[in-house]
């Protein structure tokens, strides 16, 4: 005789996905079994005895559904014990990096290929994508990017259009630039040790917005007439390493209260050091 889900739990843990989509029928058998404890067999006339611990998960809002009449109220009470929220992954940024570099290498192994890299202005995309489907999303374009990518680094272009389009950000490699950002008079060029030291100094008080984003434009300007490639990467860099430094400086190394300070989450902040290379 085929053993139902709760048989085969037995002793363990049935996870219930999508618990708001359940139809009103099953709704009834399950709040059954949860109330008393027993089930039956498909054609079995024997009460059976379950020793299961139920975990349920949906995107739906019960309260809603239970509103509306499409979600027992009791069914949602006997569940609502231990509940827990997981953020949107578009309200937890800072997990779109490690996340996608796992996926990245599950995919991999599960084609038996070699797991592909993600270049940083590639991974900056995701990280300003909205991910409606949330980490499902997330994992299923990975799995594509193993398959499709045609090169071992994943870059900007190979993204799917609707990323793309939904982004201002544009491919660049991941070299760094040496060419020092052009910085408004009377403020001095951080040096490199500064920087690494945390004591990166910000932008004079006074120093108006356009003064600033002059040194900016100059300093494209002056690259792109050398010639030089990938400078929205490179001043994109330089800048992360100032702003970073200046929020380090100021709540003296404190990363969790500089990462506050600057709207960014504390794994957000851990990597981009790492990446920027300001490790103590």
């Amino acid at each position: 005789m085929r053993r139902g889900r709760f048989e085969q739990a037995e002793g363990g843990t049935l996870f219930l996905d999508e618990i708001g989509d359940m139809p009103l029928e099953l709704q009834t058998r399950l709040l059954r079994v949860l109330s008393d404890g027993h089930y039956y067999r498909v054609g079995g006339h024997s009460a059976i005895k379950s020793h299961v611990r139920v975990i349920a998960a949906t995107h739906q809002n019960l309260e809603q559904r239970v509103a509306q009449g499409q979600f027992r109220e009791d069914l949602f009470h006997r569940l609502n014990v231990i509940r827990l929220r997981l953020p949107a992954l578009r309200e937890r940024r800072e997990d779109i990096a490690p996340l996608t570099r796992h996926f990245l290498q599950r995919s991999a192994q599960e084609l038996g290929v070699e797991s592909k890299r993600i270049a940083p202005a590639a991974l900056q995309v995701l990280e300003q994508c909205p991910f409606p489907g949330n980490v499902r999303q997330l994992e299923n374009l990975c799995h594509w990017l193993t398959v499709m990518a045609p090169a071992q680094t994943i870059q900007v272009k190979d993204l799917p259009d609707d990323l793309r389009s939904a982004t201002t950000v544009d491919e660049a490699s991941s070299a760094v630039s040496s060419t020092p950002l052009a910085m408004p008079a009377g403020t001095a060029p951080p040096s490199e040790t500064s920087v690494q030291a945390g004591a990166m100094p910000s932008l004079a008080p006074g120093t108006a917005a356009s003064d600033w984003e002059a040194g900016v434009e100059q300093a494209a300007l002056a690259l792109l007439r050398s010639g030089e490639g990938d400078v929205m990467h490179h001043l994109t860099q330089r800048f992360e390493r100032a702003v970073i430094g200046a929020a380090l400086a100021q709540t003296h190394g404190r990363r969790i209260e500089a990462a506050q300070r600057l709207g960014i989450g504390r794994n957000t902040i851990t990597r981009k050091i790492q990446e920027l290379g300001m490790e103590d």
